[in-house]
């Protein structure tokens, strides 16, 4: 097959998996070509198969904002025709399923065929999609949509619910390459973050509000006080000056790493103990996927698609949204336990192979795309 893939070239979930997607349609021999505003940053080297298409966005002085969502749609138009594509792959509702929809219906209209599929990710959902001015544009692209996945049965049920679609949706989770996401012997990272023995916390996100970072540093306060340990933040985002400010307000600028956007986040993830999610909203938690694939236990909130992927008491803790003191609780209790760690982190590792390998994941796109393509 041949296939076009739209997404956010970001350090969000949307993107991540999009690209990995991609990846592994092409590993398997088929066409895939990329149609974004940059190079979606997991698509770091030449692979075959695989294509970049720039979308480039032009302004004129009647315009105060560029127009990149018609933009995006004559870029699909092109690539649909020059490279012959038999089908396109949208991530995230708002604005790409939308374009899709303009382009194929500005392709039948020229006598050809294409069908689009939109993969439903979570805040183009539960946050942007509630939106007033978007909630219409919204309940409309995924009814024309000829194909509609989502991540979790949270996710289908809050898409059914809020926009009141009839529409079949396809859930289809989020997977993890479990040969780059291991546990490893040799931790070269760890001297670096924990030179005096510390407990390593972990947590990486995009410090958007709905991740509720500023919890892992109270957490990492009442932990303190108990057992040496230290946080690791990885990502960049408009609350991480919140974060810095909170660590030196509560004396603990030591003790937090600010590490940033991070490329090879599998090395680090390797050298902690325990994963922090204490969100508000998640669809599923594909870093919470990536930390338990490393062996890395999970302490999160009950939120969302979560306790589809974390086992309370089995690969981790599951808590109430801002309930830092059991939250705290849990780290302690896992981290002061040596043989029920031994046993969360295996059941960790367990249950991202068993149930989110890529090797298990993929077929389902794939046929999928057939059921799609053959409708």
């Amino acid at each position: 097959m041949k296939i076009g893939i739209t997404c956010y070239p970001t350090y969000g979930g949307s993107g991540v998996v999009a690209t990995e997607l991609g990846l592994a349609l092409a590993s398997m021999g088929h066409e895939v070509h990329f149609i974004s505003y940059a190079i979606p940053h997991r698509l770091t080297r030449f692979v075959n198969n695989v294509f970049f298409h720039e979308v480039e966005t032009s302004t004129y002085p009647l315009f105060e904002h560029s127009l990149y969502d018609l933009s995006l749609t004559s870029k699909m138009l092109e690539v649909i025709e020059y490279e012959d594509l038999d089908l396109m792959h949208v991530h995230y509702a708002i604005p790409h399923a939308v374009s899709a929809y303009l382009a194929k219906q500005v392709w039948e209209k020229a006598g050809r065929k294409i069908k689009f599929i939109t993969t439903l990710h979570g805040t183009d959902i539960t946050l942007m999609g509630l939106e007033p001015t978007f909630m219409p544009l919204v309940k409309f692209s995924i009814e024309e949509s000829d194909g509609v996945t989502a991540v979790s049965r949270f996710l289908k049920e809050k898409t059914l619910t809020n926009f009141n679609v009839n529409k079949e949706i396809e859930v289809i989770y989020n997977f993890i390459d479990i040969e780059k996401y291991k546990p490893v012997e040799e931790k070269p990272f760890l001297k670096h973050i924990a030179s005096c023995g510390e407990k390593v916390l972990i947590h990486t996100s995009n410090f958007r509000v709905v991740k509720r970072v500023t919890d892992t540093i109270k957490i990492l306060e009442k932990v303190k006080k108990e057992i040496p340990v230290k946080l690791v933040l990885i990502g960049d985002g408009p609350d991480r000056s919140e974060c810095e400010r909170l660590a030196r307000d509560l004396d603990l600028q030591k003790d937090v790493l600010f590490l940033g956007k991070q490329d090879a986040i599998e090395e680090i993830l390797t050298s902690a103990d325990l994963f922090l999610m204490p969100s508000q909203s998640e669809s599923f938690g594909l870093s919470a996927l990536e930390a338990m694939a490393c062996g890395v236990p999970v302490i999160s909130t009950s939120v969302g698609g979560l306790p589809e992927l974390v086992i309370h008491n089995q690969t981790g803790y599951i808590a109430e949204i801002g309930d830092i003191d059991r939250m705290a609780k849990y780290t302690i209790d896992l981290l002061t336990n040596e043989k029920k760690y031994k046993s969360f982190a295996k059941n960790s590792r367990e249950r991202a192979v068993t149930n989110f390998d890529k090797n298990l994941i993929l077929p389902q796109y794939v046929e999928y795309y057939e059921k799609v393509l053959n409708s």
